[in-house]
C-alpha cells in the first residue's frame, strides 16, 4: 500500500489474515519504487494522488506498467482525475466509503492477474532464449518452416540442397523445443516472426522484421510458387 488512508489501513490485516497475504505499507511511490521486490505474486494499492500533478502521473505509470497490478483508492478525488486514472488500467477503482469485501475481491483479481503476467513474462522469456541459440541460417528456415513450404521449395528458396534444409529443420524443432509443426507455429507467432509468403523474394526480408534476428544473411535466389 501507498499512501493509503486510515480507513484502508484499518481493514487490510483483516483482508490480508483471512487470504493469507502480507501486506507492507509505504509513505510515498517513490519509497515503494526504491524498495526491493520479491518474486511472488503482488498487487498495489494507491490512494489517488491528484493533487499533485507528478505524484499523480507516477501512479499513472505504474498502473499502466501494471507490474505489479494497481488499485486505486479515492477520496477526494475530481472527475477528470478519476477518469484519467481508469485509462490507465488498474485493476479497480474503488471510491469511499470503501467497503472491504469490495477490496477484498480487488485484491484477489489483482494476484490472479498478476499470477497470469508472471507466468506469460518466464513463457516468452524461456520462448526468448530458445530462438537466440539458432544459427542465423537456422532463423531464415524457420519462416519457411512456419510459411508452409516443403523441404523441397525451402530448400530452393534458400539456395540450399534438400539434405541440408532438412538438417537445419531438425535443428530447429529442437532447439525451439517444438512438440510438432503447429507448436512451431505457435512459437512463431508468440515471437512475432512473419510468415514466408510467396511475396517474400529474399532470405534477407525475413530476419529484418523479426525482432531478435541477427543482422548478416547471406543472398539468396528469388523463387515464387504457386499453390
Amino acid at each position: 500500500m501507498v499512501g493509503a488512508s486510515p480507513a484502508v489501513r484499518e481493514v487490510i490485516p483483516g483482508i490480508s489474515e483471512a487470504i493469507k497475504v502480507e501486506a507492507v505499507c509505504f509513505d510515498s511511490t517513490r519509497e515503494f519504487l526504491e524498495c526491493s521486490r520479491e518474486e511472488e505474486a503482488s498487487c498495489l494499492i494507491l490512494n489517488l494522488c491528484h493533487r499533485n500533478e507528478e505524484g499523480f502521473q507516477l501512479q499513472c505509470r505504474l498502473a499502466e506498467e501494471a507490474y505489479p497490478p494497481v488499485i486505486f483508492t479515492c477520496y477526494h478525488g475530481d472527475v477528470p482525475s478519476v477518469v484519467r486514472a481508469l485509462k490507465c488500467g488498474p485493476v479497480e477503482l474503488l471510491a469511499s466509503p470503501i467497503s472491504p469485501a469490495d477490496l477484498e475481491d480487488a485484491i484477489l483479481s489483482a494476484l490472479s492477474r498478476d499470477r497470469t503476467q508472471r507466468r506469460q513474462r518466464a513463457e516468452r522469456e524461456d520462448l526468448q532464449r530458445r530462438y537466440s541459440i539458432l544459427t542465423p541460417r537456422e532463423r531464415e528456415v524457420l519462416p519457411l518452416i512456419v510459411g508452409g513450404l516443403l523441404n523441397k521449395q525451402a530448400a530452393s528458396v534458400l539456395g540450399i540442397s534438400e539434405v541440408t534444409l532438412q538438417i537445419h529443420r531438425s535443428q530447429v524443432v529442437r532447439k525451439m523445443q517444438a512438440h510438432s509443426i503447429a507448436d512451431l507455429v505457435r512459437m512463431a507467432a508468440s515471437l512475432q516472426i512473419p510468415f514466408w509468403t510467396e511475396n517474400d523474394t529474399t532470405s534477407e526480408t525475413l530476419p529484418q522484421r523479426c525482432p531478435f534476428a541477427t543482422p548478416h544473411h547471406r543472398p539468396v535466389r528469388s523463387r515464387h510458387w504457386r499453390r
